[in-house]
């Protein structure tokens, strides 16, 4: 039986408000300090995250590794105990005197929700602290409005509770992501009236249906913040993402935090102009939308993608035909990326097959290798390890930041 939620030692890093723009803050022009409730709140969530990434992992280790004192991880390590969100894991033996106890993150610990909203899908996921999907919930719905979203989430969540997956007094918030100007953006087949996204209030549509905190943010972001905290993040400090959609969305992670620009819009490559036709961007080619017309105008498509499963083999010729078109009119926008950012890997993400997402990174790799040889750093391409669904997980991610895992907008003092 689980324990009662208790988590007063985690001070919510937002302080009264969980959007994107409290979430980048960082030590800028004001110089802002800290105190003493803010530092220790920090040390606990730096423990907490070293010992999720360093499985069995010894408090001596966690000391060396922090630069804090015995005695203060004696006393955080009790605390993350007594709030359930670390287990013992036996003592480490073969070494000299007292064997050491070996710490791991408690998956039951706690949880979160996640939901991705697109113009052609509406996505749940629950999510444990160790970063594994403990259930999916999708329903393809074309240019969902807000009250389809609302049944579609009804829908979600009562499922979630028959599964019993998930704690769900144990459950931190929902996190949401969706495109930025989601109603304003024109894309193959939207519908009258879809611009009335621009005037919802999220909290409020969904105050009925969703009984926890709500944390929203750019689908792009949210992906990439997800890769940074549960996926390749781990072996990449710095990346950019790219997000294959319905449009064309891109992150960039520098040095673990996500780097959001002066207006909270960097990464945007789905709106560069195409180098041969200065008429169009780049999403009318890289997009899901793109892949999705050339499909309907061949005659084959059927309702909706799913990307859990491969194309159909009457899509092979076209979809073929996609990626030869999409790799070669991304070189340009990655040509620049590796010039002027320098990232260590650029990830492939989106809601299409793991075979197609492989192909899409590695023929833009080649393509731009012929394309420009002499760039002084070529990063790797590769699909990121949470590809499937990566806005609906990297959405479940966002409350576990404003509570529990480290961010620098918990030192700011207000």
């Amino acid at each position: 039986m689980s324990k009662p939620m208790d988590f007063s030692d985690f001070e919510p890093s937002s302080y009264g408000g969980v959007t994107a723009d409290e979430r980048a803050v960082r030590l800028g022009p004001s110089l802002s300090g800290t105190n003493l409730a803010r530092a220790g709140d920090y040390n606990q969530r730096v423990v907490l995250q070293v010992i999720r990434r360093h499985p069995d992992i010894t408090r001596t280790e966690i000391a060396a590794m922090t630069n804090l004192t015995a005695p203060t991880i004696a006393n955080i390590t009790g605390r993350l105990f007594d709030s359930d969100l670390i287990i013992d894991a036996g003592r480490r033996t073969g070494g000299r005197g007292q064997p050491a106890v070996r710490l791991r993150i408690n998956p039951d610990g706690c949880f979160a929700i996640g939901l991705n909203i697109d113009r052609d899908h509406v996505t749940l996921v629950s999510l444990d602290l160790a970063g594994v999907v403990r259930s999916r919930f999708t329903r393809q719905v074309p240019f969902a409005m807000p009250g389809d979203v609302v049944e579609v989430i009804r829908a979600g969540i009562a499922a979630i509770r028959e599964t019993g997956v998930i704690g769900m007094d144990r459950v931190l918030g929902v996190g949401i992501a969706l495109p930025d100007d989601l109603g304003r953006v024109a894309l193959p087949h939207r519908p009258a009236g879809y611009e009335a996204w621009g005037a919802v209030d999220l909290p409020t549509l969904l105050a009925d249906v969703v009984p926890w905190s709500i944390h929203v943010d750019n689908d792009a972001a949210a992906a990439a913040i997800g890769e940074a905290q549960f996926g390749d993040g781990h072996d990449h400090a710095s990346f950019f993402y790219v997000l294959v959609s319905a449009g064309l969305g891109g992150g960039l992670v520098i040095d673990g935090a996500y780097y959001r620009g002066a207006n909270a819009r960097s990464g945007e490559i789905g709106f560069l102009p195409l180098a041969d036709d200065a008429t169009r961007v780049l999403q009318d080619v890289v997009s899901l939308s793109a892949l999705t017309t050339r499909l309907e105008k061949a005659g084959v498509m059927q309702p909706g993608i799913d990307p859990t499963q491969p194309f159909p083999d009457a899509f092979a010729p076209h979809v073929d035909a996609w990626l030869d078109d999409a790799s070669s009119a991304l070189v340009p926008a990655i040509t620049a990326v590796n010039c002027l950012i320098n990232p260590a890997a650029v990830l492939f993400g989106g809601r299409l097959p793991a075979d197609v997402l492989d192909r899409l990174a590695a023929d833009t790799h080649r393509k731009l290798r012929v394309a420009a040889p002499n760039m002084p750093a070529t990063a790797p391409m590769q699909r990121a390890s949470l590809s499937l669904d990566a806005p609906a997980v990297g959405a479940a991610i966002l409350p576990f930041l404003d509570r529990i895992l480290p961010s620098d907008a918990i030192l700011i003092k207000s």
